[in-house]
């Protein structure tokens, strides 16, 4: 059993890196893959880079070269919930595409055309799992995850009323739907945990800036404790 963990940037995987155990490097590309060993499971990490496309491109080597079983992806993204502060985190129960939009054509906002494909569920026992997690004042909830190519902050917020109104997000990023249909097209059980690092309150810029590499920690904590606890 493999678990493959991937994270956008540099800040989302260097505490992953710090951790493992027999520490490996293979390069392929663009694209540097760290194999070893976490919490006693042996796990592949990896930066994707930024954007749907390099998301999808390292999954799928991840899945072909590496044979892993499970897929984590791990980093930051923006709060579209209320209830949700700075150093909250969301586990996916599931996210979507929220920048396809085929809604001339008949399909609801999100529905990728001439497929059943909208919503990808996330794997039940890796949220259980993941929902356990202690983490100090900080809350987890298990919620829905927007994946979009922009980094939005409060005017586009509030233009895009779709967001929650229409699709119900509870936290917007630009990776994790693009790694969960990939997923799930492989039939791989998979993750996305998403640490608010910025509200929809007019400082998204700032609140990005200042909080990403502390609320990351948050996000490799719940990572742990999920590989810790898998029967594998």
């Amino acid at each position: 059993m493999k678990i493959g963990i991937i994270g956008a940037m540099d800040e989302e995987i260097v505490m992953y890196k710090e951790h493992l155990v027999d520490r490996k490097e293979v390069t392929y590309k663009t694209l540097m893959f760290y194999t070893g060993k976490l919490q006693g499971k042996e796990v592949i990490v990896v930066k994707s880079g930024v954007g749907k496309v390099f998301a999808a491109m390292t999954c799928q080597y991840l899945i072909d070269r590496f044979n892993v079983n499970i897929v984590l992806f791990t980093g930051v993204g923006g709060s579209l919930n209320p209830i949700l502060n700075i150093g909250d985190v969301v586990v996916s129960r599931d996210s979507a595409h929220h920048d396809f939009n085929a809604t001339a054509l008949g399909f609801p906002r999100g529905n990728i055309s001439y497929t059943q494909y909208r919503f990808f569920k996330a794997d039940t026992k890796l949220v259980e799992l993941a929902l356990k997690t202690k983490i100090g004042k900080h809350k987890i909830i298990a919620g829905r995850i927007l994946t979009g190519d922009q980094f939005l902050t409060h005017k586009e917020k509030q233009e895009y009323r779709y967001l929650t109104e229409e699709l119900k997000g509870d936290c917007v990023e630009m990776e994790g739907a693009a790694v969960a249909q990939v997923c799930v097209i492989n039939e791989i059980p998979h993750l996305i945990v998403r640490t608010v690092s910025d509200k929809a309150d007019g400082t998204a810029v700032q609140d990005y800036n200042q909080f990403f590499p502390i609320v990351a920690n948050n996000s490799f904590k719940i990572v742990e404790f999920v590989v810790s606890h898998l029967n594998i």
